[in-house]
C-alpha cells in the first residue's frame, strides 16, 4: 500500500485519480484495496474541509428547506416559533429567532443548533 498524505495540490489530485479507480468497482471490504479506498477517501475529505470549507445555511433558509422537504405548513411550526403570525413575523425576518424557539427548532425539525444560532 503506497498511501501519502496530501501536501499539495498535485498531491490532492494524485490521491483524486488513486481513488477514483475504485468508485466503479468497489472493493471488497477487509482487503487491502478497501483499505486503501479508506484511507485516500478520508485524506481526500480532510484535505477539501480545510481547503474548500462549506458555510452553514442562513438559519431561516435551513427552517424553509425543512418544511419544503417535510410538507410543513406554517401551523406546524407553531408549536416551536408560537402563533401564526409570529411565525410569519421569524420567516419574513421582522423578527428573530429566540433561544426557546432555536431549541424547539432543534428537537422538533433535527435542525442543527449550530445552523439555528448563526446570523442571517
Amino acid at each position: 500500500m503506497n498511501v501519502r498524505p496530501i501536501h499539495s495540490e498535485a498531491d490532492y489530485k494524485a490521491a483524486l485519480k488513486a481513488a477514483s479507480r475504485y468508485f466503479d468497482n468497489e472493493p471488497e471490504p477487509g482487503t487491502e484495496d478497501a483499505d486503501q479506498f479508506e484511507i485516500l477517501l478520508t485524506l481526500i475529505q480532510a484535505w477539501e474541509s480545510k481547503h474548500f470549507p462549506i458555510d452553514l445555511p442562513d438559519p431561516i433558509e435551513a427552517i424553509k428547506f425543512r418544511m419544503e422537504q417535510s410538507g410543513l405548513a406554517i401551523k406546524d411550526l407553531e408549536p416551536m416559533i408560537g402563533k401564526s403570525n409570529r411565525v410569519y413575523e421569524v420567516l419574513n425576518r421582522k423578527r428573530p429567532l429566540t433561544l426557546a424557539m432555536i431549541r424547539r427548532l432543534h428537537r422538533g425539525l433535527g435542525i442543527p443548533a449550530e445552523v439555528l444560532v448563526a446570523e442571517t
